[in-house]
């Protein structure tokens, strides 16, 4: 039985911004609109990635501030080089450890992070921690249990029909709480019961399966990851498999799908 988390490789920015970071700024956009926060707040960032929800929040929210954080020291030196703003900053650090003050933050907020998240219950005991009363938390997590992630869907079924092992490694079997109900009820564990959920829809497309297949030898992220494993051989296996059951000779387009939660801790 392979470890799920050994090929959750997610070090390389560039290499991410490849393979999922480019989704997550449509993505993001979208979010920031349907929260609406307020203006001149002072947000907290967990998990900034590669910065595609920074970049919407300055962009469209009229921060006041934002401290942006990640685990990953590459993903931290990645988003402060693309990110000249003197409103953000940024910082290594996980989500059970946030170097924040208390009551320090009005909004936390992060992007498709949860679900990567060993302790949730410490991050949620942080996240209350460092919010101000009446702060918000805003979040959301690929749809991964519906298919959302119509391109990272198609390639693990194609990769579990070659290697029965593969199916473990599959984030739709690994994450199943990343739908409405497995979110609202962590919600309501963590002591926001009146969270609003919605989902978000955005297109991924390719202009062929070459383009569809690239990100996937890039070893950023769980699939990228798996296949970097692989043999030169069942490299090129999985890559025909997978190009028999989708490459039509054109364009491929597969939807991205999150789900987006926003919830006032109670004061």
């Amino acid at each position: 039985m392979m470890a799920q988390t050994e090929f959750d490789a997610w070090s390389a920015g560039q290499s991410y911004e490849h393979y999922m970071g480019r989704w997550s700024r449509k993505i993001a956009a979208k979010f920031v609109n349907w929260v609406d926060p307020p203006a001149n707040a002072d947000w907290l960032e967990i998990g900034c990635g590669t910065g595609a929800l920074t970049e919407a929040i300055l962009a469209a929210a009229r921060p006041r501030s934002i401290l942006s954080t990640d685990q990953s020291k590459d993903f931290v030196a990645h988003a402060k080089a693309e990110i000249s703003d003197d409103r953000a900053d940024f910082a290594v650090a996980s989500a059970d450890h946030l170097p924040c003050m208390d009551t320090s933050a009005d909004i936390v907020t992060s992007g498709l992070v949860l679900n990567f998240i060993a302790d949730k219950k410490a991050a949620f005991a942080e996240m209350k921690r460092v919010l101000r009363p009446d702060g918000l938390v805003a979040f959301y997590v690929w749809d991964y249990p519906g298919g959302g992630m119509g391109f990272i869907d198609a390639f693990w079924k194609a990769a579990a029909e070659l290697d029965p092992d593969a199916v473990e490694l599959d984030e739709s079997a690994r994450f199943p709480f990343c739908q409405k109900d497995g979110l609202a009820n962590i919600c309501r564990d963590a002591g926001m019961a009146k969270a609003q959920i919605t989902s978000i829809e955005v297109e991924s497309r390719f202009p062929d399966f070459e383009a569809f297949w690239h990100p996937f030898t890039l070893g950023a992220g769980p699939a990228p990851g798996y296949v970097k494993s692989l043999s030169e051989d069942r490299k090129q296996r999985l890559k025909d498999h997978l190009a028999a059951k989708i490459d039509r000779g054109a364009h491929v387009t597969l939807p991205a799908r999150a789900w987006a939660v926003k919830a006032k801790w109670p004061t």
